[in-house]
C-alpha cells in the first residue's frame, strides 16, 4: 500500500483541548526574494541512487524531478534556517517546510521588524508570541515534571512551531491538561489533542540488518560506526543492555553491547569482532539500491524521510516534529523525532536517513504499514556524543573543491558532534554551525558554507 506524504493517523488528526486562552499567529504578506541554491545541492542529489528515488517516489507520489527538487530544497532550507536562525537570536521561532518537495521555507519569530530580513533570504515569514526558546523552556517542565515521576496522561508531547504551541497527545485530555498544569505551563503555549495513539518499541523481529541478542531476540543495526579503532554500530537501547552478545543476521558470532540508554534515551552501541567490516551503506533489501552514508546533518520539520527495515522494507514519509518525548510501557523517551513513516516490530533499531545524511535509530511507534503510521526514531548525533562514536562514511571523506590544509588550526575536529549555534575556530577564523552534524574528516568550516558560517 502506498502512504502519502501529506497523510497523517487518524487519531493525530482529532480535536483539540486547549488550556484557556488562544496565542496569535500572523503570517507576514511581505513576498520572499527568489532563494539562491547552494553550490553543493547538486552533489546531494547525485549521491542518491535511483532505487532510493524510486522509493520516495512510491511513497511520497512524487515524480523523478519532483523526488530530486525534493533533496535539493531539504540541503538549502537547511542552509538558509540555519543562518536565520542565528541572525534572529532570541526572538527566533522555529522553521518548517510546505509544499510537495518541500519547496517554501517558514521562519517564525516573536520581532515584526525581522520579517523583511527573512523574506529577504527567500522563506516565507510568522510573526508569533513564542520564542522558540520558550516553547523548548515549557516542553523541558513537561520532561522534568515526568522524571519526577509525575503521570502525564500523554504518551507524547513535542513543541510544534506551526502552531507555536506545546503539543499533548492523550486519550484523557483533562488529566493530560491537569499534568500541564502542574508542570507549570502558561495557558498560551499549551495544546491538548485527544489521541488513542499507544507507541511501543519495535523489538522482537526483524529490522535494518538483522543482528540477533543473546541468541534469541532480533534487532536491527542503525548504522556502522567506529570509536578509535574498533569497529560497531549504533542501535536502538531497548535492544540490549552493556554484555549482551549479538550475532549477525547470518547467526555469525558478532559482537556485544558497550553503552545503552533506556528510557529516557533510546540508543546504544555494539562493538564488533574482526569477521564483521563496517560500511557506509544502509541495506534496501533488493526493492532499493543500498543507500550511502556520507554525514548526519539534521532535517528541518517537513522534510522527507526513509527508513529502512527488514520487516516492512523501504517507507518514506516526513519528519513531524523535533525534540519529542514519547511514553512506552517501559518508561518515557526524550528527544526522539516523530515522523508519518510506517514501522511495524522487527524495524526496530534501523535506519532513518534523509539523502545521504544519517538521521537516526527506529525506537517505536503506533499502527502499521497496511493503515499507516506514527514513528519515532532517537537522533543519531546524540547516540555518537555520548559514546564517542564515529559514523562510518567509507574513508577520509574529503570535501568538494578544496585543495587541502596542511596545517590547521583552532578548535574544530572531525568526530565532533556540533549543534546549530556552537561556535568553533579554524585557522585564526571563528566559525558558528548552521546544521547539527557530526564533523567528517576534510569537511572544515571554511570549505563547507552549508554547515558553517564566519563570524
Amino acid at each position: 500500500m502506498s502512504h502519502r506524504r501529506g497523510m497523517r493517523v487518524a487519531v493525530l488528526t482529532a480535536g483539540a483541548l486547549c488550556l484557556a486562552g488562544s496565542q496569535g499567529i500572523a503570517t507576514a504578506q511581505a513576498k520572499p526574494a527568489a532563494p539562491a541554491q547552494s553550490p553543493y545541492s547538486a552533489a546531494t542529489v547525485a549521491d542518491v541512487s535511483p532505487t532510493v528515488l524510486a522509493a520516495m517516489q512510491r511513497d511520497l507520489g512524487l515524480t523523478a524531478a519532483e523526488a530530486k527538487s525534493a533533496l535539493v530544497n531539504q540541503f538549502d532550507n537547511g542552509v538558509t534556517a540555519g543562518k536565520l536562525r542565528l541572525k534572529l537570536a532570541g526572538s527566533y521561532a522555529g522553521s518548517w517546510v510546505s509544499g510537495k518537495t518541500g519547496a517554501t521555507l517558514h521562519v517564525a519569530t516573536t520581532d515584526r521588524s525581522a520579517v523583511a530580513a527573512i523574506t529577504a533570504q527567500g522563506a516565507q515569514a510568522t510573526v508569533v508570541g513564542h520564542s522558540f526558546a520558550d516553547l523548548e523552556a515549557a516542553k523541558a517542565k513537561l520532561d522534568r515534571a515526568s522524571r519526577r515521576g509525575v503521570k502525564s496522561h500523554a504518551p507524547v508531547w513535542y513543541v510544534d512551531v506551526q502552531t507555536n504551541k506545546v503539543v499533548l497527545l492523550s486519550a484523557t485530555p483533562a488529566k493530560a491538561l491537569a499534568f500541564a498544569k502542574s508542570a507549570g505551563l502558561s495557558a498560551d503555549t499549551v495544546t491538548v489533542k485527544r489521541s488513542n495513539i499507544k507507541p511501543r518499541t519495535f523489538y522482537d523481529l526483524r529490522g535494518g540488518d538483522a543482528y540477533y541478542m543473546n541468541g534469541s531476540g532480533r534487532c536491527s543495526i542503525g548504522f556502522p560506526v567506529k570509536r578509535g579503532t574498533q569497529s560497531g554500530f549504533a542501535s536502538a537501547g531497548h535492544c540490549g543492555r552493556p554484555g549482551t552478545t549479538t550475532s549477525g543476521y547470518n547467526q555469525v558470532q558478532q559482537g556485544s553491547f558497550q553503552g545503552s540508554t533506556f528510557p529516557g534515551n533510546d540508543y546504544s552501541w555494539v562493538a564488533t569482532n574482526s569477521n564483521w567490516t563496517p560500511t557506509a551503506k544502509v541495506n534496501g533489501y533488493g526493492s532499493v539500491a543500498d543507500r550511502d552514508v556520507t554525514g548526519s546533518t539534521v532535517s528541518q520539520p517537513g522534510t522527507q524521510v526513509c527508513r529502512s527495515g527488514s520487516t516492512t522494507g523501504w517507507h518514506c514519509g516526513s519528519i513531524q516534529a523535533l525534540n519529542t518525548s514519547v511514553t512506552y510501557q517501559e518508561g518515557t523517551v526524550y528527544g526522539v523525532t516523530q515522523t508519518n513513516v510506517c514501522a511495524e516490530p522487527g524495524d526496530s533499531g534501523g535506519s532513518f536517513i534523509s539523502g545521504t545524511q544519517a538521521q537516526g535509530v527506529t525506537s517505536g511507534g503506533s499502527g502499521n504499514c497496511s493503515s499507516g503510521g506514527t514513528t519515532y526514531f532517537q537522533p543519531i548525533n546524540p547516540a555518537l556524543s555520548a559514546y564517542g562514536l564515529t559514523l562510518y562514511t567509507g574513508g577520509s571523506g574529503g570535501d568538494p573543491g578544496d585543495p587541502g590544509d596542511p596545517d590547521p588550526s583552532g578548535t574544530w575536529a572531525a568526530g565532533t558532534v556540533y549543534k546549530a549555534g556552537d561556535t568553533v575556530t579554524y585557522n585564526g577564523s571563528s566559525y558558528r554551525c548552521l546544521q547539527g552534524h557530526q564533523a567528517q574528516p576534510g569537511w572544515t568550516p571554511a570549505a563547507v558554507p552549508a554547515l558553517w558560517q564566519k563570524v
